[in-house]
Protein backbone atom coordinates (compact mmCIF):
# COMPACT_ATOMS: atom_id res chain seq x y z
CA UNK A 1 0.00 0.00 0.00
CA UNK A 2 1.42 3.22 -0.97
CA UNK A 3 -0.05 6.79 -1.12
CA UNK A 4 0.91 9.98 -1.88
CA UNK A 5 0.29 13.46 -0.38
CA UNK A 6 -2.70 15.50 -0.71
CA UNK A 7 -3.19 18.01 -3.90
CA UNK A 8 -6.68 19.32 -2.88
CA UNK A 9 -6.28 23.10 -3.43
CA UNK A 10 -7.18 23.48 -7.10
CA UNK A 11 -10.06 20.41 -6.52
CA UNK A 12 -11.12 22.29 -4.19
CA UNK A 13 -11.29 26.03 -5.95
CA UNK A 14 -13.02 24.00 -9.00
CA UNK A 15 -15.84 22.49 -7.41
CA UNK A 16 -16.86 24.98 -4.21
CA UNK A 17 -18.20 27.89 -6.66
CA UNK A 18 -20.88 24.53 -7.54
CA UNK A 19 -20.83 23.22 -3.79
CA UNK A 20 -21.70 26.49 -1.81
CA UNK A 21 -24.06 27.85 -4.39
CA UNK A 22 -26.00 24.61 -3.41
CA UNK A 23 -25.00 25.26 0.00
CA UNK A 24 -26.92 28.66 0.15
CA UNK A 25 -29.77 26.80 -1.45
CA UNK A 26 -29.99 24.32 1.11
CA UNK A 27 -29.27 26.93 3.86
CA UNK A 28 -32.24 28.96 2.57
CA UNK A 29 -35.08 26.03 1.76
CA UNK A 30 -32.90 22.64 3.44
CA UNK A 31 -33.35 21.24 0.22
CA UNK A 32 -31.47 20.89 -3.03
CA UNK A 33 -32.94 20.27 -6.19
CA UNK A 34 -35.06 17.41 -7.41
CA UNK A 35 -33.04 14.46 -8.57
CA UNK A 36 -35.18 12.43 -11.17
CA UNK A 37 -33.66 9.10 -11.24
CA UNK A 38 -34.56 6.39 -14.46
CA UNK A 39 -34.88 2.55 -13.46
CA UNK A 40 -34.85 0.12 -16.51
CA UNK A 41 -34.81 -3.56 -15.51
CA UNK A 42 -34.56 -4.83 -18.98
CA UNK A 43 -31.36 -2.77 -19.85
CA UNK A 44 -27.77 -3.35 -19.20
CA UNK A 45 -28.47 -6.62 -17.30
CA UNK A 46 -24.86 -7.98 -15.77
CA UNK A 47 -24.67 -10.41 -13.36
CA UNK A 48 -23.25 -8.96 -10.06
CA UNK A 49 -19.94 -11.19 -8.80
CA UNK A 50 -20.54 -11.25 -5.03
CA UNK A 51 -16.89 -11.61 -4.59
CA UNK A 52 -16.43 -7.88 -5.12
CA UNK A 53 -18.11 -7.77 -1.89
CA UNK A 54 -14.90 -9.23 -0.06
CA UNK A 55 -12.82 -7.58 2.73
CA UNK A 56 -9.12 -8.40 4.56
CA UNK A 57 -8.57 -9.50 8.02
CA UNK A 58 -11.87 -9.96 8.81
CA UNK A 59 -12.85 -12.36 12.35
CA UNK A 60 -15.35 -14.75 11.80
CA UNK A 61 -18.08 -12.74 13.95
CA UNK A 62 -17.55 -9.72 11.06
CA UNK A 63 -17.55 -11.93 8.45
CA UNK A 64 -20.50 -13.63 9.38
CA UNK A 65 -22.09 -9.85 10.46
CA UNK A 66 -21.40 -8.41 6.93
CA UNK A 67 -21.80 -11.42 4.69
CA UNK A 68 -18.96 -10.97 2.93
CA UNK A 69 -17.71 -13.96 0.68
CA UNK A 70 -13.85 -13.55 0.51
CA UNK A 71 -11.58 -12.27 2.55
CA UNK A 72 -7.92 -11.27 1.94
CA UNK A 73 -4.73 -12.49 4.01
CA UNK A 74 -1.90 -10.14 2.22
CA UNK A 75 0.06 -7.25 2.94
CA UNK A 76 3.60 -5.69 3.49
CA UNK A 77 4.50 -8.69 6.19
CA UNK A 78 2.99 -11.75 4.10
CA UNK A 79 5.70 -11.40 1.73
CA UNK A 80 8.41 -12.42 3.58
CA UNK A 81 6.18 -14.85 6.06
CA UNK A 82 8.00 -18.59 6.59
CA UNK A 83 6.02 -20.84 7.04
CA UNK A 84 8.55 -23.31 8.22
CA UNK A 85 8.61 -21.42 11.41
CA UNK A 86 5.78 -19.52 11.51
CA UNK A 87 7.46 -15.91 11.93
CA UNK A 88 7.88 -13.16 8.96
CA UNK A 89 9.73 -9.97 8.61
CA UNK A 90 8.09 -6.77 8.76
CA UNK A 91 10.40 -4.68 6.65
CA UNK A 92 9.32 -1.08 5.83
CA UNK A 93 6.28 -1.34 8.29
CA UNK A 94 8.20 -1.80 11.53
CA UNK A 95 12.03 -1.28 11.60
CA UNK A 96 12.50 -4.64 9.49
CA UNK A 97 12.36 -6.92 11.91
CA UNK A 98 11.88 -10.80 11.88
CA UNK A 99 9.13 -11.44 14.47
CA UNK A 100 7.85 -15.01 15.54
CA UNK A 101 3.94 -15.67 16.05
CA UNK A 102 3.31 -17.14 19.36
CA UNK A 103 2.67 -20.72 18.32
CA UNK A 104 5.81 -22.46 16.77
CA UNK A 105 3.74 -25.02 14.38
CA UNK A 106 4.43 -25.01 10.94
CA UNK A 107 1.71 -22.70 8.63
CA UNK A 108 -0.56 -22.24 11.86
CA UNK A 109 -1.13 -18.48 10.37
CA UNK A 110 -2.51 -19.61 7.18
CA UNK A 111 -4.24 -22.69 9.01
CA UNK A 112 -5.91 -20.24 11.48
CA UNK A 113 -6.45 -17.83 8.85
CA UNK A 114 -8.30 -20.10 7.12
CA UNK A 115 -10.25 -21.40 9.31
CA UNK A 116 -11.58 -18.15 11.23
CA UNK A 117 -12.44 -17.04 7.01
CA UNK A 118 -14.46 -20.09 6.91
CA UNK A 119 -16.28 -20.45 10.18
CA UNK A 120 -17.57 -16.99 8.91
CA UNK A 121 -18.76 -18.29 5.71
CA UNK A 122 -16.27 -16.47 3.62
CA UNK A 123 -13.78 -17.82 1.03
CA UNK A 124 -9.79 -17.04 2.06
CA UNK A 125 -7.16 -15.67 -0.62
CA UNK A 126 -3.87 -16.41 0.67
CA UNK A 127 -0.55 -14.83 -0.02
CA UNK A 128 2.41 -16.55 -1.18
CA UNK A 129 5.20 -15.01 -1.11
CA UNK A 130 7.21 -14.89 -4.12
CA UNK A 131 10.19 -12.14 -2.82
CA UNK A 132 13.63 -13.66 -2.55
CA UNK A 133 14.02 -13.71 1.19
CA UNK A 134 11.90 -14.72 4.31
CA UNK A 135 12.07 -14.04 7.88
CA UNK A 136 14.20 -15.77 10.32
CA UNK A 137 14.24 -15.84 14.02
CA UNK A 138 17.10 -16.47 16.45
CA UNK A 139 17.66 -19.01 19.43
CA UNK A 140 14.39 -19.77 21.59
CA UNK A 141 11.98 -17.66 18.43
CA UNK A 142 14.21 -14.27 19.17
CA UNK A 143 14.01 -11.39 16.91
CA UNK A 144 16.17 -10.15 14.48
CA UNK A 145 17.06 -6.60 12.54
CA UNK A 146 17.84 -6.43 9.53
CA UNK A 147 19.51 -3.06 10.18
CA UNK A 148 20.73 -3.98 13.73
CA UNK A 149 22.78 -0.79 15.71
CA UNK A 150 25.08 -2.62 16.98
CA UNK A 151 26.39 -4.14 13.75
CA UNK A 152 25.44 -0.97 11.24
CA UNK A 153 25.51 2.07 13.73
CA UNK A 154 23.97 4.22 14.99
CA UNK A 155 20.49 5.21 12.65
CA UNK A 156 17.88 7.98 12.74
CA UNK A 157 14.83 6.02 14.43
CA UNK A 158 14.73 2.80 16.26
CA UNK A 159 12.13 0.24 18.05
CA UNK A 160 12.73 2.02 21.23
CA UNK A 161 10.18 0.47 23.48
CA UNK A 162 10.42 -3.47 22.13
CA UNK A 163 14.07 -4.18 20.40
CA UNK A 164 16.18 -1.08 20.42
CA UNK A 165 18.67 -2.87 18.21
CA UNK A 166 16.54 -2.88 15.12
CA UNK A 167 16.96 0.59 13.27
CA UNK A 168 15.19 1.90 10.41
CA UNK A 169 18.15 1.65 8.08
CA UNK A 170 19.26 5.59 7.52
CA UNK A 171 22.62 6.04 9.02
CA UNK A 172 22.61 9.24 11.10
CA UNK A 173 26.04 9.57 10.25
CA UNK A 174 25.14 10.36 6.79
CA UNK A 175 21.32 10.51 7.18
CA UNK A 176 21.53 8.00 3.78
CA UNK A 177 20.30 4.19 4.07
CA UNK A 178 22.86 1.59 4.38
CA UNK A 179 23.82 -0.22 1.88
CA UNK A 180 25.69 -3.37 1.10
CA UNK A 181 23.85 -4.85 4.40
CA UNK A 182 24.00 -8.73 4.42
CA UNK A 183 20.33 -10.09 4.19
CA UNK A 184 21.21 -13.50 6.21
CA UNK A 185 21.25 -10.88 8.92
CA UNK A 186 17.69 -11.49 9.33
CA UNK A 187 16.22 -13.59 6.58
CA UNK A 188 16.78 -16.63 4.59
CA UNK A 189 16.12 -17.52 1.15
CA UNK A 190 12.60 -18.31 -0.50
CA UNK A 191 12.28 -20.53 -3.01
CA UNK A 192 9.20 -21.84 -5.67
CA UNK A 193 9.89 -25.31 -4.55
CA UNK A 194 9.64 -24.33 -0.87
CA UNK A 195 6.35 -22.80 -1.33
CA UNK A 196 5.27 -25.61 -2.96
CA UNK A 197 5.62 -27.48 0.18
CA UNK A 198 3.36 -24.80 2.14
CA UNK A 199 0.79 -25.40 -0.59
CA UNK A 200 1.15 -29.03 -0.08
CA UNK A 201 0.65 -28.80 3.41
CA UNK A 202 -2.65 -26.43 2.89
CA UNK A 203 -3.81 -29.32 0.48
CA UNK A 204 -3.65 -32.23 3.05
CA UNK A 205 -4.95 -30.13 5.57
CA UNK A 206 -7.88 -28.88 3.65
CA UNK A 207 -8.07 -30.76 0.29
CA UNK A 208 -7.26 -30.22 -3.14
CA UNK A 209 -9.45 -26.93 -4.67
CA UNK A 210 -11.61 -28.65 -6.59
CA UNK A 211 -12.51 -30.55 -3.77
CA UNK A 212 -13.67 -27.26 -1.38
CA UNK A 213 -9.85 -26.98 -0.30
CA UNK A 214 -8.34 -23.81 -0.38
CA UNK A 215 -9.14 -22.10 -4.22
CA UNK A 216 -7.39 -18.26 -3.89
CA UNK A 217 -3.11 -17.85 -4.02
CA UNK A 218 -2.50 -14.48 -4.31
CA UNK A 219 1.48 -14.12 -6.00
CA UNK A 220 3.03 -11.61 -3.43
CA UNK A 221 2.41 -7.83 -2.69
CA UNK A 222 3.28 -4.57 -4.62
CA UNK A 223 6.29 -5.89 -6.18
CA UNK A 224 7.07 -2.93 -7.92
CA UNK A 225 8.07 -1.22 -4.45
CA UNK A 226 9.85 -4.05 -3.17
CA UNK A 227 12.85 -1.70 -3.32
CA UNK A 228 10.94 0.24 -0.77
CA UNK A 229 9.02 -1.92 1.06
CA UNK A 230 11.64 -4.78 1.55
CA UNK A 231 14.91 -2.68 0.67
CA UNK A 232 16.88 -4.62 3.34
CA UNK A 233 16.69 -7.78 1.10
CA UNK A 234 15.57 -6.26 -2.52
CA UNK A 235 17.43 -2.75 -2.41
CA UNK A 236 17.24 -2.86 -6.88
CA UNK A 237 14.14 -2.33 -8.14
CA UNK A 238 12.26 -5.03 -10.23
CA UNK A 239 12.50 -5.28 -13.73
CA UNK A 240 10.03 -6.19 -15.39
CA UNK A 241 11.78 -9.90 -16.24
CA UNK A 242 12.64 -10.76 -12.74
CA UNK A 243 8.43 -10.34 -12.24
CA UNK A 244 7.85 -12.47 -15.38
CA UNK A 245 10.19 -15.44 -14.39
CA UNK A 246 9.32 -15.05 -10.39
CA UNK A 247 5.61 -15.49 -11.32
CA UNK A 248 5.62 -18.05 -13.71
CA UNK A 249 8.00 -19.86 -11.45
CA UNK A 250 5.82 -19.71 -8.57
CA UNK A 251 2.56 -20.07 -10.00
CA UNK A 252 3.59 -22.94 -11.85
CA UNK A 253 4.82 -24.87 -8.19
CA UNK A 254 1.12 -24.11 -6.66
CA UNK A 255 -0.46 -25.44 -9.80
CA UNK A 256 2.13 -28.11 -9.56
CA UNK A 257 0.11 -29.62 -6.19
CA UNK A 258 -2.92 -28.38 -6.68
CA UNK A 259 -4.24 -27.88 -10.76
CA UNK A 260 -7.05 -26.48 -9.67
CA UNK A 261 -6.22 -23.69 -7.67
CA UNK A 262 -6.78 -20.20 -8.60
CA UNK A 263 -3.51 -17.85 -9.51
CA UNK A 264 -3.97 -14.08 -8.34
CA UNK A 265 -1.72 -11.70 -9.17
CA UNK A 266 0.07 -9.13 -10.15
CA UNK A 267 -0.92 -7.20 -6.93
CA UNK A 268 0.13 -4.02 -7.92
CA UNK A 269 0.02 -0.75 -6.10
CA UNK A 270 -1.11 2.01 -7.96
CA UNK A 271 -0.97 3.34 -10.89
CA UNK A 272 2.76 4.19 -11.17
CA UNK A 273 2.91 0.23 -10.69
CA UNK A 274 0.79 -0.13 -13.34
CA UNK A 275 2.47 1.85 -15.57
CA UNK A 276 6.26 1.63 -14.65
CA UNK A 277 8.64 -1.58 -13.43
CA UNK A 278 10.21 -0.98 -10.28
CA UNK A 279 13.81 -0.64 -11.61
CA UNK A 280 11.83 2.42 -13.91
CA UNK A 281 10.19 3.56 -10.36
CA UNK A 282 13.37 3.90 -8.36
CA UNK A 283 15.25 5.25 -11.55
CA UNK A 284 12.94 7.96 -12.71
CA UNK A 285 12.63 9.00 -8.61
CA UNK A 286 16.37 9.67 -8.86
CA UNK A 287 17.01 10.98 -12.25
CA UNK A 288 13.72 12.36 -13.73
CA UNK A 289 10.85 10.55 -15.65
CA UNK A 290 11.74 11.46 -19.13
CA UNK A 291 13.96 8.20 -19.85
CA UNK A 292 12.71 5.25 -18.37
CA UNK A 293 15.72 2.28 -19.12
CA UNK A 294 13.69 -0.64 -18.19
CA UNK A 295 10.78 0.84 -20.55
CA UNK A 296 12.98 1.34 -23.45
CA UNK A 297 13.78 -1.68 -23.50
CA UNK A 298 10.65 -3.35 -23.86
CA UNK A 299 9.37 -1.27 -26.89
CA UNK A 300 8.23 1.54 -24.41
CA UNK A 301 5.30 -0.44 -23.24
CA UNK A 302 3.47 0.19 -19.77
CA UNK A 303 4.37 -2.32 -17.50
CA UNK A 304 1.56 -4.42 -16.95
CA UNK A 305 0.64 -5.04 -20.58
CA UNK A 306 3.72 -5.78 -20.87
CA UNK A 307 3.82 -8.55 -18.26
CA UNK A 308 0.52 -10.03 -19.33
CA UNK A 309 0.90 -10.18 -22.64
CA UNK A 310 4.73 -12.27 -21.48
CA UNK A 311 2.35 -14.97 -19.51
CA UNK A 312 0.23 -15.28 -22.46
CA UNK A 313 3.06 -15.81 -24.32
CA UNK A 314 4.11 -18.09 -21.85
CA UNK A 315 1.08 -20.58 -22.98
CA UNK A 316 0.71 -22.28 -19.71
CA UNK A 317 -2.38 -20.07 -18.44
CA UNK A 318 -1.44 -19.40 -15.19
CA UNK A 319 -2.46 -16.28 -13.89
CA UNK A 320 -6.37 -16.83 -13.04
CA UNK A 321 -7.80 -13.19 -12.19
CA UNK A 322 -5.74 -10.03 -13.05
CA UNK A 323 -5.75 -7.82 -9.96
CA UNK A 324 -4.10 -4.73 -8.50
CA UNK A 325 -4.69 -2.25 -5.64
CA UNK A 326 -6.18 0.90 -5.76
CA UNK A 327 -5.92 4.00 -3.55
CA UNK A 328 -7.15 7.66 -4.59
CA UNK A 329 -3.91 9.86 -4.46
CA UNK A 330 -5.57 13.26 -3.43
CA UNK A 331 -5.46 12.33 0.80
CA UNK A 332 -8.82 10.66 0.29
CA UNK A 333 -7.18 7.69 2.26
CA UNK A 334 -6.64 9.76 5.68
CA UNK A 335 -9.33 10.57 8.56
CA UNK A 336 -9.53 14.10 6.63
CA UNK A 337 -13.25 15.20 6.31
CA UNK A 338 -12.81 19.07 5.79
CA UNK A 339 -15.49 20.29 3.59
CA UNK A 340 -13.15 20.40 0.29
CA UNK A 341 -11.95 16.58 1.29
CA UNK A 342 -15.37 15.24 1.56
CA UNK A 343 -15.86 16.87 -1.81
CA UNK A 344 -13.08 15.14 -3.40
CA UNK A 345 -13.70 11.85 -1.57
CA UNK A 346 -17.51 12.21 -3.44
CA UNK A 347 -16.36 12.99 -7.06
CA UNK A 348 -13.02 10.89 -6.85
CA UNK A 349 -14.94 7.17 -7.17
CA UNK A 350 -15.12 8.47 -10.97
CA UNK A 351 -11.61 7.23 -11.29
CA UNK A 352 -12.92 4.10 -11.45
CA UNK A 353 -14.75 4.44 -14.18
CA UNK A 354 -15.71 7.95 -15.61
CA UNK A 355 -14.31 8.03 -19.17
CA UNK A 356 -13.96 11.74 -18.98
CA UNK A 357 -12.53 12.35 -15.63
CA UNK A 358 -9.47 13.34 -14.74
CA UNK A 359 -8.02 12.22 -11.57
CA UNK A 360 -7.43 15.54 -9.31
CA UNK A 361 -4.48 14.43 -7.44
CA UNK A 362 -1.01 13.84 -8.70
CA UNK A 363 -1.68 11.48 -11.29
CA UNK A 364 -3.82 14.14 -13.84
CA UNK A 365 -4.92 11.14 -16.15
CA UNK A 366 -8.42 9.83 -17.03
CA UNK A 367 -7.74 6.54 -14.93
CA UNK A 368 -11.18 5.05 -15.52
CA UNK A 369 -9.41 1.96 -13.78
CA UNK A 370 -12.13 -1.00 -14.02
CA UNK A 371 -12.44 -0.40 -17.95
CA UNK A 372 -8.40 -0.34 -18.32
CA UNK A 373 -8.06 -3.31 -16.81
CA UNK A 374 -10.92 -5.21 -19.04
CA UNK A 375 -9.19 -3.62 -21.93
CA UNK A 376 -5.90 -4.90 -20.78
CA UNK A 377 -6.84 -8.52 -19.50
CA UNK A 378 -8.60 -8.92 -22.63
CA UNK A 379 -6.08 -7.50 -25.21
CA UNK A 380 -3.11 -8.98 -23.89
CA UNK A 381 -4.02 -12.20 -22.06
CA UNK A 382 -6.58 -14.20 -22.26
CA UNK A 383 -10.47 -12.38 -23.23
CA UNK A 384 -12.93 -12.76 -20.35
CA UNK A 385 -9.84 -13.13 -17.62
CA UNK A 386 -11.61 -12.17 -14.38
CA UNK A 387 -10.54 -8.97 -13.09
CA UNK A 388 -10.30 -7.48 -9.37
CA UNK A 389 -9.21 -4.65 -6.99
CA UNK A 390 -7.82 -6.83 -3.73
CA UNK A 391 -6.87 -4.23 -2.05
CA UNK A 392 -8.40 -0.33 -1.88
CA UNK A 393 -9.34 1.92 0.69
CA UNK A 394 -11.18 5.63 0.46
CA UNK A 395 -10.70 6.56 4.13
CA UNK A 396 -12.72 8.51 6.66
CA UNK A 397 -14.12 5.19 7.95
CA UNK A 398 -15.59 6.82 11.24
CA UNK A 399 -17.37 9.55 9.01
CA UNK A 400 -20.48 9.01 7.18
CA UNK A 401 -18.31 10.66 4.35
CA UNK A 402 -16.49 7.80 4.58
CA UNK A 403 -19.60 5.82 4.59
CA UNK A 404 -21.30 7.16 1.63
CA UNK A 405 -17.58 6.99 -0.22
CA UNK A 406 -17.67 2.95 0.48
CA UNK A 407 -21.33 2.99 -0.64
CA UNK A 408 -20.42 4.54 -4.06
CA UNK A 409 -17.15 2.69 -4.70
CA UNK A 410 -19.72 -1.46 -4.00
CA UNK A 411 -22.09 -0.28 -6.53
CA UNK A 412 -19.67 0.69 -9.17
CA UNK A 413 -18.15 -2.39 -8.75
CA UNK A 414 -21.09 -3.92 -9.18
CA UNK A 415 -22.50 -1.70 -12.44
CA UNK A 416 -19.57 -1.96 -13.98
CA UNK A 417 -18.30 -5.63 -13.79
CA UNK A 418 -15.91 -6.15 -12.00
CA UNK A 419 -15.24 -9.91 -10.68
CA UNK A 420 -12.97 -9.75 -7.12
CA UNK A 421 -12.37 -7.05 -4.36
CA UNK A 422 -11.05 -6.84 -1.41
CA UNK A 423 -11.09 -3.50 1.20
CA UNK A 424 -7.90 -2.62 2.99
CA UNK A 425 -8.95 -3.59 6.15
CA UNK A 426 -12.13 -4.73 7.46
CA UNK A 427 -13.92 -1.42 9.11
CA UNK A 428 -14.36 -1.59 12.65
CA UNK A 429 -18.25 -3.02 13.67
CA UNK A 430 -19.15 0.57 14.85
CA UNK A 431 -18.34 2.69 12.17
CA UNK A 432 -20.97 4.01 9.45
CA UNK A 433 -18.38 3.08 6.81
CA UNK A 434 -18.85 -0.83 8.45
CA UNK A 435 -22.67 -0.74 8.28
CA UNK A 436 -22.02 0.88 4.57
CA UNK A 437 -20.94 -2.55 3.74
CA UNK A 438 -24.02 -4.38 5.28
CA UNK A 439 -26.60 -2.33 3.40
CA UNK A 440 -25.58 -4.17 0.52
CA UNK A 441 -24.88 -7.41 2.36
CA UNK A 442 -26.96 -7.98 5.37
CA UNK A 443 -28.97 -4.70 5.53
CA UNK A 444 -31.83 -6.13 8.01
CA UNK A 445 -29.90 -8.83 10.13
CA UNK A 446 -31.33 -11.84 8.10
CA UNK A 447 -28.45 -12.16 5.49
CA UNK A 448 -30.95 -10.35 2.51
CA UNK A 449 -28.70 -8.52 0.12
CA UNK A 450 -28.76 -6.02 -2.77
CA UNK A 451 -29.37 -7.54 -6.37
CA UNK A 452 -27.27 -10.16 -8.01
CA UNK A 453 -27.97 -8.88 -11.85
CA UNK A 454 -27.20 -5.12 -12.34
CA UNK A 455 -29.71 -2.98 -14.48
CA UNK A 456 -29.27 0.22 -15.36
CA UNK A 457 -29.81 3.41 -13.06
CA UNK A 458 -28.95 6.89 -13.95
CA UNK A 459 -29.67 10.06 -12.32
CA UNK A 460 -28.51 13.62 -12.98
CA UNK A 461 -24.82 14.18 -10.99
CA UNK A 462 -23.48 11.22 -9.49
CA UNK A 463 -20.97 13.79 -7.36
CA UNK A 464 -24.02 14.93 -5.95
CA UNK A 465 -26.54 11.77 -5.32
CA UNK A 466 -25.11 8.14 -6.99
CA UNK A 467 -28.25 5.48 -8.13
CA UNK A 468 -27.15 1.32 -8.61
CA UNK A 469 -30.15 -0.55 -9.37
CA UNK A 470 -30.47 -4.99 -9.60
CA UNK A 471 -32.41 -7.12 -9.53
CA UNK A 472 -32.30 -10.20 -6.28
CA UNK A 473 -33.16 -13.30 -9.00
CA UNK A 474 -34.27 -15.49 -5.72
CA UNK A 475 -37.77 -13.39 -5.25
CA UNK A 476 -37.42 -11.11 -8.04
CA UNK A 477 -37.25 -7.69 -6.09
CA UNK A 478 -35.73 -4.81 -7.40
CA UNK A 479 -33.36 -3.32 -5.13
CA UNK A 480 -32.02 0.48 -5.89
CA UNK A 481 -29.24 2.28 -3.49
CA UNK A 482 -29.63 6.32 -3.39
CA UNK A 483 -26.50 7.53 -2.23
CA UNK A 484 -26.63 11.11 -1.31
CA UNK A 485 -23.53 13.16 -1.06
CA UNK A 486 -24.82 15.98 -0.58
CA UNK A 487 -23.05 18.17 2.96
CA UNK A 488 -26.66 19.37 3.56
CA UNK A 489 -30.03 19.56 2.83
CA UNK A 490 -32.97 17.02 1.58
CA UNK A 491 -33.07 15.91 -1.97
CA UNK A 492 -36.68 14.57 -3.34
CA UNK A 493 -36.23 12.04 -5.63
CA UNK A 494 -38.24 10.84 -8.24
CA UNK A 495 -37.75 7.17 -9.57
CA UNK A 496 -39.33 6.41 -13.17
CA UNK A 497 -39.17 2.54 -12.71
CA UNK A 498 -38.98 0.64 -16.23
CA UNK A 499 -39.87 -2.75 -17.83
CA UNK A 500 -40.65 -3.88 -14.13
CA UNK A 501 -44.73 -4.41 -13.61
CA UNK A 502 -44.55 -4.25 -10.12
CA UNK A 503 -46.86 -1.90 -7.32
CA UNK A 504 -47.89 -1.67 -3.86
CA UNK A 505 -45.42 -1.31 -0.65
CA UNK A 506 -41.24 -0.61 -0.98
CA UNK A 507 -39.32 -1.51 1.60
CA UNK A 508 -37.16 0.89 2.92
CA UNK A 509 -33.51 0.78 4.71
CA UNK A 510 -31.39 3.98 5.20
CA UNK A 511 -27.95 4.78 6.81
CA UNK A 512 -27.78 8.67 7.96
CA UNK A 513 -25.15 10.33 9.82
CA UNK A 514 -27.10 9.10 13.01
CA UNK A 515 -24.92 5.72 12.44
CA UNK A 516 -27.47 3.13 12.12
CA UNK A 517 -29.29 1.10 9.82
CA UNK A 518 -33.33 2.16 10.59
CA UNK A 519 -36.07 0.58 8.69
CA UNK A 520 -38.01 3.39 7.56
CA UNK A 521 -41.81 2.89 7.12
CA UNK A 522 -43.00 1.11 3.96
CA UNK A 523 -43.32 3.55 0.72
CA UNK A 524 -46.62 2.74 -0.97
CA UNK A 525 -46.70 3.61 -4.32
CA UNK A 526 -48.16 2.78 -7.72
CA UNK A 527 -47.35 1.86 -11.29
CA UNK A 528 -44.08 2.73 -12.32
CA UNK A 529 -43.26 5.91 -10.38
CA UNK A 530 -41.59 6.28 -6.90
CA UNK A 531 -40.96 9.20 -5.39
CA UNK A 532 -38.97 9.85 -1.65
CA UNK A 533 -37.06 12.02 0.47
CA UNK A 534 -33.62 11.81 1.65
CA UNK A 535 -31.15 13.30 3.76
CA UNK A 536 -27.76 14.35 3.52
CA UNK A 537 -24.89 12.24 3.61
CA UNK A 538 -26.88 9.02 3.19
CA UNK A 539 -27.34 5.30 2.39
CA UNK A 540 -30.80 4.45 1.08
CA UNK A 541 -31.70 0.96 0.12
CA UNK A 542 -35.86 0.58 -1.90
CA UNK A 543 -36.59 -3.17 -2.35
CA UNK A 544 -39.47 -3.69 -4.78
CA UNK A 545 -41.36 -6.58 -4.54
CA UNK A 546 -40.41 -8.94 -6.99
CA UNK A 547 -42.83 -8.36 -10.58
CA UNK A 548 -41.54 -9.18 -13.97
CA UNK A 549 -40.39 -7.87 -16.90
CA UNK A 550 -41.82 -7.06 -20.00
CA UNK A 551 -41.32 -10.28 -22.45
CA UNK A 552 -37.87 -10.74 -24.38
CA UNK A 553 -36.17 -8.36 -22.55
CA UNK A 554 -34.54 -10.12 -19.87
CA UNK A 555 -31.79 -12.62 -19.03
CA UNK A 556 -28.95 -12.77 -16.46
CA UNK A 557 -26.53 -11.02 -18.28
CA UNK A 558 -22.44 -12.09 -17.57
Amino acid sequence: MRIAQSRVGRTFRRLSKTFFAALTTAAVTGKNPVANITVDAAANRRAINPAIYGTAYGTTAQLNDLNVPVNRYGGNNASRYNWQINADNRGFDWYFQSIPEANATPGERGNTFISTTRAGGAEPMLTIPIVGWLGKLGANRSKLASFSIAKYGAQTANDRQWFPDAGNGILTSTNQPIQNNNPNDANVPNSAALQGQWVQCIVNQWGLAHEGGQRFYLLDNEHSIWHESHRDIHPAGASMEEIRDTMLSYAAAIKGVDPGALIVGPEEWGWRGYIFSGADIQYGSKNGWSFLPDRANHGNMDYLPWLLNQLKIDGRHLLDVFTVHYYPQGGEFSNDVTTSMQLLRNCSTRSLWDPNYVDQSWVGEKVRLIPRLREWADTYYYPGTPIGLTEYNWGAEGHINGATAQADVLGIFGREGLDLAARWMTPDASTPTYKAIKMYRNYDDNKSTFGNVSVTASGPNSDNLAVFAAERTTDQALTVMLISKYLSGTTQVNIAVNNFNTAGTAQVYQLTSSNAIDKLTDLNFTGSNVAVTVPAQSVTLLVLPGGCAESGSRGDGG
